[in-house]
């Protein structure tokens, strides 16, 4: 039985960690994403599909999905996927309101597509490789990768690429593929990323015992 030195360690490196992953995503996400429009996958990429072609604003889809896939993930990953997931989506709002006050503090890398999209993925492969390897998530994304990785016994590098990918190859309906290749170069790097980051350092055994449902 941990005595409670070792447990109050444990929380604060658990909870440490989840919020510097969403500090570095939304300091990301922030600074190079936002400036330099790099189209992004998975749930954001489907509400800005949808509010081109139904006229469903963001604003209602966005939770909607993220809802349906933390509860999906919730029901498959246990309670304290849960709490970790609640403590980085609150962290990432915070952060990303502490970022807003200030002028982007990254160059401006619109004429340079390109090192947006790997210096971006780096930011969201750390970011949430680092939340996802508590085992929480950041958004419903991260929530259905997870559950997905969970079921299949896929990496989850895989799963977020397949997702990704999926919701990319959608949008060529109205992006051009000039713009959705930048995006397919930032998915594919940072779908790698988040899985190495979750496996580093770890035994086989460890990352067999995450397939597990969380209590």
């Amino acid at each position: 039985m941990s005595s409670p030195r070792e447990k109050a360690k444990s929380f604060l490196y658990t909870y440490g960690i989840i919020l510097l992953g969403s500090a570095i995503l939304s300091f990301g996400l922030y600074n190079i994403h936002e400036q330099t429009q790099v189209t992004e996958g998975g749930v954001l990429g489907m509400t800005l599909l949808l509010q081109h072609w139904l006229g469903l604003s963001p604003a209602i889809t966005s939770p909607v999905m993220d809802i349906a896939c933390y509860l999906l993930a919730w029901r498959f990953l246990g309670n304290s996927f849960a709490r970790y997931a609640i403590t980085a989506s609150l962290a990432f709002a915070v952060f990303h309101a502490l970022w807003e006050r200030f002028p982007p503090l990254l160059p401006d890398l619109s004429p340079y597509p390109v090192a947006a999209a790997i210096l971006g993925a780096a930011f969201v492969g750390v970011g949430v490789g680092l939340v996802v390897r508590i085992g929480g998530a950041c958004g419903g994304a991260d929530a259905l990768a997870l559950t997905f990785s969970h079921l299949s016994k896929w990496p989850i590098a895989r799963c977020y690429l397949i997702s990704d990918l999926t919701v990319l190859f959608l949008s060529l309906s109205y992006i051009p593929f000039t713009r959705i290749l930048f995006s397919l170069i930032t998915v594919t790097l940072s779908s790698a990323l988040i899985g190495w980051v979750q496996n580093f350092g770890k035994s086989p055994r460890e990352e067999t015992a995450e397939d597990q449902p969380a209590g």
